[in-house]
Formats: C-alpha cells, sequence, structure tokens
C-alpha cells in the first residue's frame, strides 16, 4: 500500500480578502513549480488539518490548501453569535476558490475533496470544467435532501435510543419536520448554554453515526467546544438549505465534467454514506476509476494511503 509522505510545513501562507469581509487562510506546501492542486475539506466546517499536506508529493506537486468561510483560521468564525450566515453559502465558497487561483496564478490544478469537500468539487468542476485537470474525490457525497435526511432521520433505525436522545432538544412538534433547521436555530440561540448544548448533541450524533466502521474511535476535537459550535453550525446552516443547491443537480450536470479523470474512493462501511452514491456517481462519469475500501467507512483504515495513491497517478 502506498504511504503518505512525510510531515511537511507550508513554504507560502496568507489572508486573502474576499467579499463580504471575509477572509480566508490558504497555504501551500511541496515544490513551488510543482503541478498545481487544491484540498476541500469537509464537514462543512472543519478547516484543514497538517494531515492532509501529507497526500501530495512534495516533489512534485503544489498543494494549495485553505480553510473555508467561516471556520479554522478564517474569519469571521461561525462561532461569533453574531456571524452573519447569510453570506457563507455554496456559491461564496465557488468564489472565495476562484479568487485564490486568480491569486496565486494558477491556470489549472487537481482538485482534491473529501466528503462535503466532494460536494464542493463536484460544484466547481461542473462551473469551471477547463480549470480542472483531474479530480480526487474521498468519501463521496452529491448534497441530496436524500443524503441529508438518511443522516439524519434515517441513521436512527441503526441506532435508535442515539437518535432519541440527538432529538430531544428539538420540540417534539418540529421532530417530524427538518431536524437540520431545528438544531440551526438552537446554534444561532442568544443563550449561550443553549448554543453549547446543541453543538455538543450534534457532535454526540455526529460520532455515533460512523461508529460502525472497524477501529473506529471518537473524533476528539468534539471536545473542544469552539471547534463544536463552528462545525454543527456549519453543517446545520449548508444542511438545512440543501447546501445551497437544486435537489440532484450535480449527477443532472454529470455531462459538463465527463472528460475530467478521477479517482472516488469510498469505504465499504461507510454507513451514513452509502457506496451507492458513489456507485452512481461513478457509472454516470465515463472517466471516473472507483477504489472501495473493505475495511473503511466515512475514512478510516487505508483511506489517507488511497488518497495517496490516486494523488500520485495524476502528479505529472
Amino acid at each position: 500500500m502506498t504511504k503518505r509522505y512525510p510531515p511537511i510545513e507550508p513554504f507560502n501562507s496568507g489572508m486573502l480578502e474576499v467579499s463580504d469581509g471575509h477572509r480566508i487562510y490558504w497555504e501551500e506546501v511541496g515544490h513551488p513549480e510543482g503541478t498545481p492542486a487544491i484540498y476541500l475539506h469537509g464537514g462543512p466546517g472543519s478547516g484543514c488539518g497538517s494531515g492532509a499536506r501529507r497526500n501530495f508529493d512534495p516533489e512534485a506537486y503544489r498543494a494549495i490548501l485553505f480553510d473555508q468561510r467561516g471556520c479554522g483560521r478564517s474569519l469571521p468564525l461561525m462561532s461569533e453569535p453574531d456571524a452573519d450566515l447569510s453570506t457563507n453559502t455554496t456559491d461564496h465558497l465557488i468564489a472565495d476558490i476562484e479568487a485564490l487561483r486568480e491569486h496565486l496564478n494558477i491556470d489549472n490544478w487537481v482538485v482534491v475533496g473529501g466528503s462535503w469537500g466532494v460536494t464542493l468539487g463536484l460544484v466547481y468542476a461542473q462551473r469551471y470544467p477547463e480549470r480542472v485537470r483531474a479530480m480526487v474525490l474521498g468519501a463521496v457525497t452529491t448534497g441530496t435532501r436524500r443524503e441529508i435526511d438518511w443522516i439524519t432521520r434515517d441513521m436512527g433505525r441503526v441506532f435508535p435510543r442515539e437518535w432519541e436522545r440527538f432529538c430531544a432538544l428539538v420540540p417534539e412538534a418540529k421532530q417530524s419536520g427538518d431536524i437540520t433547521a431545528a438544531y440551526a436555530r438552537l446554534l444561532a440561540d442568544p443563550d449561550p448554554k443553549i448554543r453549547e448544548q446543541a453543538a455538543l448533541e450534534w457532535c454526540r450524533w455526529e460520532d455515533t453515526h460512523v461508529s460502525l466502521m472497524p477501529d473506529w474511535k471518537p473524533d476528539p476535537r468534539y471536545r473542544e467546544p469552539e471547534f463544536s459550535l463552528i462545525f454543527s453550525r456549519a453543517v446545520t446552516h449548508y444542511w438545512s438549505h440543501d447546501c445551497f443547491l437544486k435537489d440532484g443537480e450535480l449527477m443532472a450536470g454529470i455531462n459538463r465534467i465527463e472528460d475530467i479523470p478521477a479517482v472516488l474512493i469510498h469505504g465499504r462501511w461507510d454507513i451514513s454514506g452509502p457506496l451507492d452514491i458513489a456507485l452512481a456517481l461513478h457509472r454516470a462519469w465515463p472517466k471516473s476509476e472507483l477504489c472501495i475500501l473493505e475495511e473503511a467507512g466515512h475514512g478510516g483504515i487505508g483511506f489517507p494511503e488511497a488518497m495517496t495513491a490516486a494523488l500520485d497517478k495524476f502528479r505529472k
């Protein structure tokens, strides 16, 4: 199995002023003259960790990583009670990616994404196919209402007691409706104790619905109050707005990227993001390759190595 590359520090970084008073943190790792690539993190709201740098061959890639609006090192953060979430949408993120590409004088690049980053990457590629050389997409998602309802409601059949606790904060009259919207309101409540409790319970559910995969361990970031608030607020904001996409938009637009080569990586044990989503995307996309990891879930065993191996295919 391909090993990840050693830890590496950025050779360049900065804060880019974009629209609506937002500033996004970005960094570059690898070779300044290498094949350009951009990494789109998951969540929404998880931010970029240093581990993602290790997927790129430092002698071959000029890899750009950035924290999406409202999270990580970008400012202002979603954890601020008066944060204006109306300026944080999929369209805004796509515009930020283009602004970053132009700022760094890159003509086109390899687009890499994980989980929510897959959805965001597909939106970007369909809108700017001429800017995409190839794609590496892990833990495939397409942002549909079916996927959102599966995670927030249907998974309650697998974890009924945990789901009851997850819904307990939501008024009973609202439990049959959009749970993500109900949580979004709780996470914007003026009372910090209500926001903190909502973030805790949302992240507890996030940890639950991925827990069937082999070698699963709780995500330690969810114990950090600010991270859990930013993460849960971002996810509920995007999901309660259907990721700011028309339902089924990405599958309907697959013809726009049919000539772009891609590797899709998905875990057999990804219960919260079932394999049929990745399979349907692969079958509709002639130049895609589907890699199914038998011991992985929504990440996990073999995932980082598979992402690295896929990136090695496109480094020249």
